[in-house]
């Protein structure tokens, strides 16, 4: 900013081209005009002010003392070229999704020792089943009631659409803990990995869905995988076998079912699941009864409770828990992916739920048997890539 000087009423005398002599100002006011107007000499304009250039007072030899003023140059702001690498939203979702598939893996293993372990002390698949809803029911309902979790609003419609996907869960749920009370976990599980080969072909002939042909040429090693491993275990049962293949199929129809119930609407996936398992347990409350029944059920208790004590209580607690946590983080998973995806993720998970058993509960297991696994998961693999 250019500085100007003003003369004020005291001044005192100074030399300036000879005998001329000028009233000077001894007080110096600074005023922001950027030119001094009020000079009535020529030869002052041109020994002592620029009008083009920043205040300055020369002549160091005429005055008693120097006097040097210049302007201050006004603070330019230049952005700073600061380079902060921010994950891109792509990035942030695949880790994001690798969070929820990793903890629903984990929660899945927690999940079938327990129950594996409820099932051979006390074999009633249908009343261990509705336990396993009832838990996460009143799990869901408490965290809503204390403000834990944000409760959905739902509407008739909400429920109606709802409907069809908890009849899939229901029969999926109970047939899969049937068929592991009758099986090893790991038989189960194996059969179970059949998954991908159901959501395409139920894609293709009820959804009207077509894929490229390496698709369907990665279904033969599944299905293969598995057949062989069926016919190869030392443990075989058909009811077993059936439940899981029952199972496979139900599941499907409820991923399928879910992701379009799921589209549109304002309830996570979280909330979605809690309200699928209340409507489940509505819906299997009843059969259960009529299977097996309130005084099969007490017999069976008093009986496990004498065998393995009290632990038993907390294996069925254990159990219930992580079966609602290892399916609302799954549901939380669907939310994010597709359902064939979901497919991929779920029978992945099958690998560390048969090692994990088979470390477990030392499941005797033929070479033959193992390789029937190996090219049945081989065959997701291959599923998997030619998906994308």
């Amino acid at each position: 900013m250019l500085s100007s000087i003003k003369p004020s009423s005291s001044s005192f005398s100074t030399a300036i081209s000879g005998s001329v002599r000028r009233s000077i100002p001894t007080t110096l006011n600074f005023s922001p005009l950027p030119i001094i107007k009020n000079c009535h000499n020529q030869s002052f304009h041109s020994n002592v002010v620029s009008h083009q250039k920043p205040l300055h007072i020369s002549s160091a030899s005429n005055f008693k003392r120097e006097v040097k003023v210049e302007a201050y140059e006004a603070d330019r702001s230049r952005p700073l070229d600061i380079n902060i690498e921010l994950p891109d939203e792509q990035s942030a979702q695949k880790l994001k999704i690798g969070i929820y598939f990793a903890t629903w893996w984990a929660l899945n293993v927690v999940f079938n020792i327990y129950n594996k372990k409820v099932l051979n002390a006390f074999p009633y698949p249908w009343l261990t089943s509705t336990l396993s809803l009832a838990c996460g029911s009143l799990m869901m309902l408490v965290s809503w009631a204390i403000r834990i979790a944000d409760a959905p609003k739902t509407d008739l419609e909400f429920w109606k659409t709802l409907f069809p996907v908890a009849v899939a869960h229901t029969i999926g749920h109970v047939a899969a803990t049937v068929s592991m009370s009758k099986v090893a976990v790991s038989f189960t599980h194996i059969i179970k990995s059949g998954e991908p080969a159901f959501s395409v072909l139920v894609s293709r002939f009820f959804m009207g869905e077509t894929f490229p042909l390496p698709v369907y040429l990665s279904l033969l090693p599944i299905i293969g995988g598995c057949a062989l491993a069926a016919i190869t275990e030392l443990n075989f049962n058909i009811t077993g076998f059936m439940g899981a293949m029952i199972s496979n199929l139900a599941f499907v129809f409820r991923n399928i079912f879910s992701k379009k119930g799921m589209k549109g609407k304002s309830v996570s996936g979280m909330n979605y699941y809690a309200c699928l398992s209340m409507m489940s347990l509505v819906i299997l409350t009843p059969f259960a009864i009529a299977v097996e029944g309130p005084q099969m059920w007490a017999a069976g208790w008093q009986n496990a409770v004498s065998q393995v004590g009290p632990n038993f209580v907390w294996w069925v607690v254990a159990q219930s828990v992580f079966y609602h946590l290892y399916n609302q983080v799954s549901y939380m998973s669907l939310d994010q992916i597709s359902p064939l995806t979901f497919s991929i993720g779920n029978t992945m998970k099958r690998i560390s739920v048969i090692v994990a058993s088979i470390i477990i509960f030392h499941t005797p297991i033929q070479p033959v048997n193992a390789l029937g696994a190996a090219i049945a998961i081989f065959g997701t693999f291959l599923y998997s890539q030619a998906k994308q």
